[in-house]
């Protein structure tokens, strides 16, 4: 059965008229039915007084926005103060910031790719602008993939240059109009739809053509949509509604349709455009420079750390494994672990923590046996140091996090068994990873994923999937309350907690039929065993585990 289409409207400059785009939206959703979400290109604030104190009643909630809506950031330093960081971030209720350049993915499978702001003219680039190298970052993890073939919708604030050509002639000085980067995007991406702003104007460009004909293989056609702003007195243009499927989803055929009026493409080079002299090259070189920071999740921190002392034995409370000699042979001083404000269950020098469920002690991790675990090798992944959250840890204890998933993965591969992490950042002050081995006889990866997605519908909330290589720090910022799960695939869902939230959800959905089919163990009170047991059952785990510890040198 082929998947409903998402109900997609797009919108131009909005310059802090929300009050006047909202009415607009609500008239249309009364009239022909609610939309899935509202995308904002352009400028989206204003910088009137009358703009700002129109923004400040949905900022603190007084209004709120009917739809779901993403932005784009700051297209002039005028705006560049309405945004927190660089990074994607939630700025009211309904109110989304993507981000200075990325890809969302929303559960439908519905792929947007988004550049914020005008392109730098200068280096450094000022806050409103983007450069080749955030394009290239964008760019290079995408086509990157033998499976590439588009993407279903790109947001650009300015309009690709030369759009026109081949096409019908937009109302515009197109002397002066648009970015060649931003059609070099466009050119690579081949969305299905492309929208822009900043023009004051509304164009819809026929669809053009993604292949050459009779010498490649058909592709579907895109179709570039410029808005208007938002209650112009021309009347122009500035929203547009359109239904669209995932392409990941769509029947191929259907997917490379082509309409009678498609057009050649605007960005091919002809001859006579070879003279095109300022468009950049994405080229392999450009990306090496910069080949960690993916999508809009800048990984560019690689985790460093010289060698690790040697000697460590695992010990009770996780004292006395610190000292470290540096290069020149000299005793480092032990480091200091962020500490709780007050009593806190997790931390391994509080005398709260129980030490008789400890697995495994790093630097700045150790490895525990869950209480009342799923199953009897249910383990979480906790840092030493007092921190709330995985977007809230240094670099050095990420990478000994990664280092205990991958020895978990390899001691569950041995046994048969794939790895589910999960962590729910929400009424918890200390940052437990639980990691759940599912028999791979049980299930595929697929259908764990999927119990996910069905199981948070449910529940009427939505799992974003989110890029493989991708740091959570980049649409979680500190403090942020979410639920995120890991499957062994590398795949990662994502949900940003609003106000509620079931605080057994991931024990329910693993222990559920569809997967472990242990719907009494989903709570873990329901499972506690006595000391002595748990003792028991803590030594037989630590044992099993010890040929994968890393931790563990004599």
């Amino acid at each position: 059965m082929e998947q409903k289409p998402a109900r997609v409207l797009a919108c131009g400059d909005v310059e802090g008229r929300l009050t006047a785009l909202f009415n607009r939206v609500q008239a249309i959703q009364k009239k022909t039915g609610q939309f899935d979400l509202l995308l904002c290109v352009g400028e989206f604030f204003g910088t009137t007084p009358e703009a700002e104190a129109e923004w400040q009643q949905y900022k603190t909630g007084a209004k709120k926005a009917p739809i779901h809506t993403y932005i784009l950031g700051a297209a002039s330093q005028e705006t560049v103060k309405n945004f927190p960081s660089t990074d994607g971030c939630e700025l009211a209720d309904n109110i989304t910031y993507l981000g200075r350049r990325g890809v969302f993915t929303g559960v439908s499978g519905l792929q947007i790719a988004y550049v914020s702001g005008q392109e730098a003219q200068q280096e450094p680039a000022p806050a409103h602008c983007f450069t080749s190298k955030d394009l290239s970052a964008l760019v290079a993890p995408l086509t990157g993939s033998s499976k590439f073939r588009g993407v279903d919708i790109l947001l650009t604030s300015q309009w690709p240059r030369g759009v026109w050509h081949y096409g019908n002639t937009p109302d515009v000085n197109t002397k002066f109009c648009g970015s060649v980067s931003v059609a070099n995007l466009a050119d690579k991406l081949k969305p299905r739809y492309h929208f822009a702003a900043l023009e004051g104007a509304h164009y819809e460009r026929l669809p053009y053509r993604n292949h050459v004909v009779l010498q490649e293989n058909a592709q579907h056609v895109s179709r570039f949509i410029a808005l208007a702003n938002v209650n112009n007195p021309a009347k122009k243009k500035y929203l547009y509604a359109f239904n669209i499927i995932p392409m990941k989803t769509m029947d191929p055929t259907e997917l490379v349709k082509q309409p009678q009026d498609v057009t050649e493409n605007p960005y091919r080079s002809t001859a006579k455009d070879k003279t095109d002299k300022q468009k950049p090259s994405f080229n392999a070189a450009e990306e090496e420079e910069e080949p960690a920071r993916q999508f809009f999740f800048d990984l560019g921190r690689k985790p460093g750390g010289g060698p690790r002392g040697r000697g460590r034995k695992r010990d009770g409370d996780g004292r006395g494994r610190d000292q470290q000699h540096d290069g020149g042979g000299q005793l480092k001083q032990p480091r200091r672990h962020p500490q709780p404000t007050g009593p806190c269950w997790f931390c391994l020098a509080s005398p709260q923590v129980e030490k008789h469920l400890v697995i495994s002690i790093g630097t700045h991790c150790y490895l525990a046996m869950a209480k009342g675990g799923l199953t009897p090798h249910h383990m979480l992944i906790l840092p030493i140091g007092h921190y709330q959250s995985v977007v809230d840890l240094s670099s050095e204890v990420v990478e000994e996090m990664e280092k205990y998933k991958t020895a978990l993965k390899s001691f569950h591969k041995s046994r048969g068994e794939r790895c589910v992490l999960f962590e729910r950042n929400y009424r918890s002050q200390h940052l437990q990873l639980q990691v759940v081995p599912v028999p791979l006889d049980r299930c595929t990866t697929e259908d764990i994923k999927e119990a996910f997605m069905v199981q948070a519908q449910e529940q009427q909330m939505e799992l974003m999937e989110i890029p493989q290589h991708t740091d959570l720090k980049q649409i979680a910022p500190p403090g942020t309350p979410y639920f995120y799960v890991e499957l062994d695939s590398g795949e990662k869902l994502y949900y940003r907690i609003q106000k509620h939230f079931p605080l057994q959800f991931g024990r329910e959905v693993l222990a559920s039929e569809a997967l472990l089919n242990i719907p009494t163990r989903a709570d873990w009170k329901e499972c506690k065993q006595s000391r002595d047991e748990e003792e028991e059952s803590c030594k037989q785990l630590r044992d099993k585990f010890q040929p994968y510890d890393f931790a563990w040198e004599d």
